[in-house]
């Protein structure tokens, strides 16, 4: 079967989580995994160790061609992924709502706000009126950084755009405002702890 992303390229498999993946040390920017094949190991392990439930949301497929060879059977020959319509993960931590989104920049300076959509944005707003704790893990691939970012700031961020502000976070806003993240061995991206930070200091104000 051939699954196309909404642009016609084809999709190809992911990393998939085992226990000695896990297990194994992980140079940060080192081995060429992405952002989000380190967080679902992350959330594999966290999972595994009883701390949280995260997982990361399932892209919904729209099935385009389809065969049947036999009555009883039906072989899915071509489907597309749909553009998502929320944000990549969600779940729960401490008893909190957790839900989240991972990007990742080559920039060393600044973060473009093109990497986020409206959708998203609207997203986090609803969530965040119902209490929910919400943020971006944001990786500075170049310079080896990486960060819990509140979902509060980044839809000021946003907003500002539309009367003249920056197309752009700025590095030095994301180190005022956020919290940075340090590669673990296990965890490989330890945002818990940023989470932690967002409840301890985030938590009756705007949770993100």
């Amino acid at each position: 079967m051939t699954i196309r992303y909404p642009n016609g390229n084809p999709y190809k498999d992911g990393t998939q989580f085992s226990p000695d993946a896990v297990s194994r040390p992980t140079i940060y920017g080192g081995r060429g995994m992405t952002l989000e094949e380190e967080l679902n190991l992350s959330n594999q392990y966290y999972r595994s160790i009883d701390k949280a439930v995260v997982y990361k949301k399932p892209t919904p497929v729209q099935i385009v061609k389809v065969d049947y060879p036999r009555r009883s059977q039906a072989v899915i020959r071509e489907a597309y992924f749909k553009t998502p319509s929320t944000t990549d993960y969600n779940g729960v931590y401490r008893g909190y709502y957790l839900d989240f989104e991972a990007k990742e920049t080559k920039n060393k300076t600044s973060f473009p706000l093109k990497n986020f959509h409206q959708h998203q944005i609207d997203h986090f707003r609803r969530c965040l009126k119902q209490n929910g704790i919400c943020f971006v893990v944001i990786r500075f691939a170049t310079i080896r950084r990486l960060f819990v970012f509140p979902a509060g700031r980044l839809i000021t961020c946003w907003d500002q755009q539309s009367v003249g502000g920056r197309k752009s976070i700025p590095l030095t806003k994301i180190i005022q405002h956020g919290f940075e993240l340090h590669p673990q061995l296990q965890p490989v991206v330890p945002f818990l702890d940023g989470v932690d930070w967002l409840i301890e200091t985030k938590v009756g104000n705007v949770r993100g």
